[in-house]
């Protein structure tokens, strides 16, 4: 395996009027039919912080364009592997509120588009009780607290 890509990522927690949060279900091509679900954001492009990464990546991976994403939520460091390449992302997390979205994927990369095959909004509750796998694996909690705080960008 090659050595580690050190990455800086900004992240969104899409949230709508009833308090779920967005995410994507995806795999990684090199791992066929192992999947997990993941929130909306990715890396930085040169030149950017992490807040202008997540308004661009609300915009490219769901189409809801906004100017601004508020204060860092919570900020963690993921470690994983895509298509071969080892990665040690650092990711600040976002909170934004919308009354309900429909989401438009015409936005997504060639990688997104072969490594992504559903969305879906999740409540605090089917985060907790669900079998399946998400990333951050603290996300229940997160939300939860993000909601009860109402650190929410309007």
């Amino acid at each position: 395996m090659a050595s580690v890509l050190d990455r800086r990522a900004g992240r969104v927690l899409l949230i709508d009027a009833q308090g779920r949060v967005l995410l994507f279900r995806g795999s990684d091509p090199a791992r066929p039919g192992v999947y997990y679900w993941f929130t909306v954001g990715g890396g930085l492009n040169p030149g950017e912080t992490t807040a202008d990464a997540a308004i661009r990546e609300l915009r490219e991976e769901t189409g809801l364009v906004v100017s601004s994403v508020g204060e860092v939520v919570w900020s963690d460091v993921a470690e994983f592997t895509f298509e071969g390449q080892a990665h040690r992302q650092v990711q600040d997390f976002y909170a934004v509120r919308v009354g309900s979205w429909t989401v438009n994927i015409d936005g997504h990369d060639a990688v997104e588009r072969r490594s992504i095959d559903q969305y879906r909004w999740w409540s605090v509750e089917e985060l907790t009780i669900t079998d399946e796998v998400y990333y951050p694996r603290e996300l229940a909690s997160v939300l939860r607290e993000t909601l009860r705080s109402g650190m929410l960008e309007a």
